[in-house]
């Protein structure tokens, strides 16, 4: 019977197989639970009650029952105490989104439970958002590429926009592909100009396989392999690099009531 288990843990990889040198698909943040279908050798096999994300996680990063989260960490990263004390030793890091189920509370730390304290300044209620999303992107600048990483110390092109979107309270699938399905059935399509002309801030771009966001008319903002980080470059130079040796652009789409 499928039983659902939090993660303790700072973060998890969500595997392929059930192995430590399998390919890690995509990330489970502390807080974040994982429904248990099956369970061998130490390795869950379930799914993700976040996005459906399915696969294989080391059990003990995981602990039921689920506690009912109350906070989220706002900051890009923060860590885990073993103390309300800041030279107390850290445990682990927890990045952006990843949530808590508040215990008590000493002067400028909420303890965490079963994991520790957390400064209280690096937290926000459960329910808050950011106003910007791509504000937020924008604080992931030079954070390392990782595949399938959705946290600070490494994320993919679809892990950043994710991560970003959900902080300013908007929940978006995992993968680009779904990503851009997602996009076409909520936003509206920008055409294609030869001159990528008329394009604006918040604009996210596809191509197969790739995601990134405008962060004005001219420049895009994505975790990508050719930089192994984080970054931002003039739209055109990604458009030729990308064109050269994968695809050209599938779909660009523009929120709805966007500013230019």
């Amino acid at each position: 019977m499928a039983e659902d288990f939090q993660v303790t843990a700072g973060v998890t990889a969500i595997r392929r197989e059930p192995r430590d040198d399998a390919m890690m698909d995509s990330q489970l943040l502390a807080g974040e639970v994982f429904c248990v279908e099956d369970e061998s050798d130490g390795w869950a096999r379930g799914m993700s009650r976040h996005d459906g994300y399915r696969g294989y996680v080391d059990m003990a990063a995981l602990s039921a029952p689920v506690l009912i989260p109350t906070h989220r960490v706002s900051a890009v990263r923060t860590y885990v105490f073993s103390e309300p004390d800041l030279k107390s030793p850290p445990r682990f890091l927890l990045s952006l989104n990843a949530k808590i189920a508040a215990g008590r509370r000493e002067g400028k730390f909420i303890e965490s439970q079963r994991q520790g304290w957390v400064f209280t300044g690096h937290l926000t209620a459960l329910d808050a958002s950011e106003p910007d999303w791509v504000a937020v992107a924008e604080r992931f600048l030079h954070s390392p590429y990782l595949w399938g990483g959705k946290e600070s110390l490494g994320l993919d092109c679809s892990g950043l926009i994710q991560v970003s979107m959900e902080a300013a309270g908007i929940r978006i699938p995992r993968d680009s592909g779904d990503q851009e399905a997602w996009a076409q059935e909520r936003w509206s399509k920008v055409p294609v100009a030869d001159s990528l002309a008329g394009l604006q801030r918040g604009d996210l771009v596809f191509w197969p396989g790739h995601v990134g966001i405008m962060t004005d008319a001219v420049h895009l903002l994505h975790a990508n392999a050719f930089h192994m980080a984080a970054a931002v470059e003039p739209l055109h130079l990604a458009v030729d690099r990308i064109a050269r040796h994968h695809a050209p652009i599938s779909g660009i789409f523009r929120a709805p009531n966007a500013r230019g």
